[in-house]
C-alpha cells in the first residue's frame, strides 16, 4: 500500500525536522510530503535537513496548500498532519490501521490533551465545541472534534474531494463532505502536545473562527437548502403576520385600513416569504442532482484494495514502542 505523509508548513522550522524524522521511523516506506506556505523562516532549510525537499505553495493559507497536495500526490492513503509539532506521530499507525481494517474513506484524530496546561486552549476548546454543534446539528453528529487538523483519508476521498475554502475552514470541508455523501468515517483518541517554546499558533481564535463559521452557513446554503431557505420563509412570514395581525383586526371592525404603510411592509414580507420558499423547493431539487453527481464520481474512483499488513491491530502505545 502506497502511503503519502502530507505536512502544510508556516514557519515551522522549529518542529518539521522532528515530525519529519518521527513519521520516517514509524512508517519507513511511506513518502513524506512537505509544502512551504510563504514561510519567511527555515523551515525549508530544516526540511532539507530532514532529507525532505519542501514543495511550494505561493497562495497563501491551509486550503490552498491542502488543494495543491490533493491534486499534485498520488498514493492509496493519506496522512494529513500539521507541521507545528501538536500532534502525535505513533497514532497515525493506529489511524491507518483503522482505515485499512474498517475500509474507511476518513479518520479523523480526536484531540486529548497530553499536558496539563497549553495544550488546548480554552477559546480554541469552545469555539470548537460550538462549530462542531452547528456542523453535527445540519449534517448529523458523527464528528466531535470537526476542526481537527490530523486525518487519514483514502485515495476515493481525496480524488472527490472539491476543495474551494483557502484557509482553516478547510477541516470543516473536510468534515462535511463525508457528511454530504454519507461516507464510511470514524474518529480515534489521539494525544495533542503544547507547541514548543518559541513557536507561535497561526490560528486567529475570532478571525478564523468567524470564517469558519460563514464557511458552515455558506455550506448549510448550498448542501441543505430546503431547510435553509425555509428557515427564512418561515421568519419573514412571522414577521408579516405581527405586523398584519393588529391591521386585520382593525378592519374587521371598521372596514378600514388607517396604516398603509404597515399593509405594504406586510405585503412585502409575505412576498419575500413566498420566494423564499419557491427558491428552497426549486434548490433542493438542484442539490440532489448535485450530490448524485458527485456521488458518481466518487464511484468512479477505484475501491481501495487494502492488503492485511502488520500495521493493522496495533495501538498507539505498541506503535510508539515500536
Amino acid at each position: 500500500m502506497k502511503i503519502a505523509v502530507l505536512i502544510p508548513c508556516y514557519n515551522e522550522e522549529l518542529t518539521i525536522g522532528r515530525i519529519i524524522g518521527s513519521f520516517r521511523a514509524l512508517l519507513p516506506n511511506a513518502d513524506i510530503f512537505v509544502y512551504d506556505n510563504n514561510s519567511i523562516d527555515g523551515t525549508a532549510a530544516a526540511a532539507r535537513a530532514a532529507g525532505v525537499e519542501p514543495r511550494v505553495e505561493t497562495m497563501q493559507g491551509k486550503g490552498h496548500v491542502v488543494r495543491r497536495m490533493f491534486a499534485d500526490i498520488e498514493a492509496d492513503a493519506y496522512i494529513l498532519v500539521d507541521g507545528d509539532g501538536t500532534y502525535d506521530a505513533p497514532a497515525a499507525v493506529f489511524m491507518l490501521s483503522r482505515l485499512v481494517a474498517d475500509r474507511l474513506d476518513m479518520v479523523v484524530g480526536r484531540r486529548r490533551s497530553a499536558q496539563s496546561a497549553g495544550a488546548y486552549r480554552a477559546g480554541h476548546a469552545l469555539g470548537n465545541r460550538l462549530l462542531t454543534g452547528a456542523v453535527s446539528l445540519a449534517f448529523g453528529a458523527r464528528f466531535t472534534d470537526m476542526l481537527s487538523g490530523y486525518r487519514v483519508l483514502s485515495r476515493r476521498f481525496v480524488k472527490s474531494f472539491p476543495s474551494l475554502s483557502q484557509g482553516f475552514e478547510i477541516e470543516t470541508e473536510l468534515t462535511v463532505h463525508a457528511l454530504s455523501l454519507h461516507l464510511p468515517a470514524a474518529e480515534v483518541d489521539t494525544p495533542y502536545y503544547a507547541r514548543p517554546e518559541g513557536s507561535t499558533s497561526k490560528l486567529n481564535t475570532y478571525r478564523d473562527g468567524l470564517r469558519i463559521g460563514l464557511t458552515i452557513v455558506k455550506l448549510l446554503k448550498e448542501e441543505r437548502p430546503f431547510g435553509f431557505f425555509s428557515t427564512i420563509a418561515c421568519l419573514l412570514m412571522g414577521g408579516a403576520l405581527v405586523l398584519a395581525a393588529p391591521l386585520l383586526l382593525t378592519y374587521l371592525h371598521t372596514g378600514l385600513v388607517p396604516r398603509l404603510p404597515t399593509a405594504v411592509a406586510a405585503t412585502g414580507l409575505t412576498i419575500l416569504a413566498s420566494l423564499s420558499f419557491a427558491c428552497a423547493v426549486v434548490l433542493d431539487s438542484v442539490r440532489h442532482g448535485r450530490l448524485e453527481m458527485r456521488r458518481f464520481f466518487y464511484l468512479r474512483q477505484a475501491a481501495p484494495d487494502y492488503q492485511a499488513t502488520a500495521l493493522v491491530g496495533r495501538s498507539p502505545q505498541k506503535a510508539a514502542q515500536a
